[in-house]
């Protein structure tokens, strides 16, 4: 990955066996696996290995050219501090602005821009669950069709709402991603919720006045399960699907219209990471953020423990030295967060990331951190907050694939795209999931869940730049419903999984 590195990944199918001679003229003297490390040179004890140009960990032991370089031959390096970090330092960024792209999307009141339109109910505690997922399908299967302009009906269906330390300070943070979820782009400003009626989470704490915009004279629209006119479970389902009508009529009012490519707002994420990740896969994305930012888009990367190891590289490249402090600042409180639970960052790596190649938490990030671009960082939020303004953002957020697409929609983002190495069907209901395979035996064997085949790359059959262009096409494409990925094919999507940190009673 740079010149100065004494370490390259293996990249062929299945690996390499001891006695293959590399083009560098170095012999293996073991069996090396696909996406694991070979010594380019040979490696002293506690001499560094290098990947990125960056210290991926020491040798606990001396380390012959040719030989397998895996975790338990390597010492991890310790946490870098976070004072005295470069702040706003990167040279500046002259790319030119990229005009004329466009899709069809639909605009909001309130100004926001949705790439689908969906009827979505809220809910404020787990317990509805099973009734909105009842009165879901009764939904889809009676009213939906009278309505073909709505992409969908779903329930906002998550474990919170109850049973938790509602008035401790971080349980703010449950609170208002549930909130902005609500308001996410692709659901038109219609907004319905369904309650128990004895949660902590009540309707009005959740959604106070002013918290969404209303039609005239009218209330927040709540069907409360407890409430004495429901007599049977049948009353509450019919009383769901009567407020469900209004609503589904607003949104198949609705048409799609010519919008600038500067109203996407893209999250982009990785999960089931290998050694290819940081190759193939994430610097594509990382190509296509910079397009999306030169077209005056809004990109979000998230995943704190996953690019706690490029914090230098993150507030280096800060539009401001508070954007700056702003990252650390969250750093140092997901640190915080860690220790309570007397863990720390290198509990993140699975181990399918290792068996991919990635020996620990810092080579993982190196990696990661290449989704973002080369962009200066604009904007920081904080777990559940919503966007206030355009250009890339590093939206705080655990690395838990499930929990980090929960918080980015409830930034506000109407378009997803997540690469992977090892393979997961992961999917969210609320917006469209762009799958990046860092590999082409993935891509291969899981020819109808990935959208994209960014193996290409290692193969030698594109280049980075073709794949980032060839990744902003195709969000176009999507974001305009002209093109569904095989996540929405399939109606393969995740539970939302709200964070947090705050105590369960």
């Amino acid at each position: 990955m740079h010149a100065a590195d004494n370490v390259a990944i293996v990249v062929n199918d299945g690996g390499l066996p001891a006695g293959a001679v590399l083009p560098e003229g170095v012999t293996l003297v073991d069996r090396v696996p696909q996406g694991h490390k070979v010594a380019l040179t040979a490696i002293t004890k506690d001499t560094a290995v290098l990947r990125y140009n960056v210290p991926i960990g020491y040798a606990l032991k001396d380390i012959p050219a040719g030989a397998w370089v895996h975790e338990r031959l390597l010492h991890m390096p310790e946490a870098r501090a976070l004072d005295n970090l470069p702040k706003s330092t990167a040279p500046a960024w002259n790319a030119e602005p990229l005009t004329g792209y466009t899709f069809e999307g639909y605009r909001n009141a309130d100004g926001s821009v949705g790439t689908r339109n969906i009827l979505a109910i809220t809910t404020t505690v787990q317990c509805v669950a099973g009734v909105v997922d009842f009165a879901v399908q009764r939904i889809k299967e009676q009213l939906l069709p009278r309505y073909p302009n709505v992409d969908d009906v779903i329930g906002l269906e998550h474990s919170y709402g109850c049973g938790v330390a509602i008035d401790a300070p971080d349980a703010i943070i449950p609170i208002r991603t549930l909130r902005n979820i609500s308001k996410n782009p692709n659901f038109g400003g219609e907004v319905m919720v369904v309650s128990l009626g004895c949660e902590k989470l009540q309707p009005e704490r959740l959604l106070p006045p002013g918290a969404i915009p209303l039609q005239a004279n009218e209330a927040l629209d709540v069907v409360c399960l407890q409430a004495d006119k429901h007599v049977g479970f049948m009353s509450m389902i019919d009383s769901v699907l009567a407020s469900a009508v209004p609503h589904l009529e607003r949104l198949n009012a609705r048409r799609r219209e010519t919008i600038p490519a500067s109203e996407l707002v893209v999250g982009v994420q990785c999960g089931g990471s290998d050694a290819f990740s940081g190759v193939t896969a994430n610097p594509a994305v990382g190509y296509c953020t910079d397009l999306l930012v030169r077209a005056g888009a809004t990109v979000m990367f998230s995943e704190t423990t996953e690019v706690r190891d490029a914090i230098e590289q993150m507030t280096a490249r800060a539009s401001s030295p508070e954007i700056a402090d702003a990252m650390a600042r969250e750093m140092a409180w997901y640190d915080a967060y860690l220790g309570r639970g007397q863990a720390d960052r290198s509990a993140n790596t699975t181990p399918g990331n290792k068996a991919g190649g990635l020996s620990n938490i810092v080579e993982k990030a190196m990696g990661s951190i290449i989704k973002s671009g080369t962009a200066p960082i604009s904007g920081v939020l904080s777990p559940g907050e919503k966007l206030q303004h355009k250009g890339l953002h590093y939206a705080a957020t655990p690395a838990s694939d499930f929990i980090c697409g929960t918080l980015q929609l409830a930034a506000g983002m109407n378009l997803h795209v997540f690469t992977t190495g090892r393979g997961t069907p992961y999917g969210l209901a609320e917006v469209p999931v762009i799958k990046v395979a860092t590999r082409t035996d993935l891509a291969r064997r899981w020819h109808d869940l990935m959208d994209v085949n960014a193996g290409r790359i290692a193969d030698g059959e594109a280049t980075i730049e073709d794949m980032g262009w060839e990744l902003f096409h195709l969000m176009l494409e999507v974001a305009s419903g002209r093109k569904k990925t095989w996540a929405e094919h399939w109606k393969l999507h995740n539970s939302l999984v709200l964070f947090n940190p705050a105590p369960i009673t």
